[in-house]
């Protein structure tokens, strides 16, 4: 028998994490996460994390800075951050994003690591 277990999320109740992220749904392989209004201002220091990421732009623009490179991320981009790439964001105009990590970053303290 299949499994027919069905996780709703809303966001209006979601934990939201260290950095201001907003935990999505959230199942053993893949959890989603949104970025909501980040505001401009200087890159963090790079950081190299234990998932992949894929991301969504929703509005605004942002830069990704990821080894050695920088990609301009604007509304209808999508993106992938390999798990181990070094990598930052700098937020050019308030910017909203949704991403989806793999395995949950929030799990283990995959996202302080």
């Amino acid at each position: 028998m299949a499994d027919t277990t069905v996780t709703k999320i809303d966001s209006r109740f979601s934990p939201t994490g260290v950095e201001g992220e907003k935990y999505l749904a959230s199942g053993v392989h893949v959890a989603m996460r949104l970025w909501e209004d980040e505001q401009p201002g200087e890159a963090k220091e790079p950081a190299a994390r234990a998932y992949e990421t894929v991301g969504y732009v929703l509005k605004g623009r942002a830069e990704l800075h990821i080894e050695g490179q920088v990609v301009v991320l604007e509304p209808g981009n999508s993106w992938v951050v390999p798990k181990g790439a070094s990598h930052t964001y700098k937020i050019l105009e308030a910017f909203s994003a949704v991403e989806a990590t793999t395995p949950p970053a929030q799990a283990h303290g995959r996202d302080e690591e």
